[in-house]
């Protein structure tokens, strides 16, 4: 003990020292307390990664919303070719003008019969007794 280079110390410090060094209990408690600690973190951070602003479950509908929004330019696009299509046809032929105005005007032309078919709906059957 002589040859001991510390200072002496009480035996109640001493146990405290000891305690708070080297004590297994407390060193399990703070390494099960940090490994949940960074348990929960991990967790956290999947389901952001699953369901948060930036997830996965918002990427896949971003990919269903930018499917749905290519197929409808794709139908405007061949819509804006077939009224460009009737634009010009309009332009250079006088009998597509005629046409036109009969179909969405319902004009008729001097002389002419305007005839107008309804279609009635079908008599309710009766209820089998």
């Amino acid at each position: 003990m002589a040859d001991d280079p510390r200072p002496p110390v009480s035996r109640a410090a001493s146990g405290r020292i000891r305690q708070r060094i080297g004590d297994p209990d407390a060193r399990g408690r703070r390494q099960r307390t940090i490994t949940w600690i960074l348990l929960a973190g991990v967790a956290i951070l999947l389901v952001n990664s699953l369901v948060g602003e930036n997830g996965y479950m918002a990427t896949v509908q971003a990919r269903r919303e930018e499917a749905a929004l290519m197929r409808a330019v794709a139908s405007l696009r061949v819509e804006n070719q077939r009224l460009q299509r009737e634009r010009e046809r309009l332009d250079s032929d006088p009998s597509a003008v005629e046409e036109a105005a009969r179909r969405q005007l319902g004009m008729i032309r001097p002389g002419e019969s305007v005839i107008v078919v309804q279609e009635t709906p079908p008599a309710p059957i009766p209820p089998v007794e």
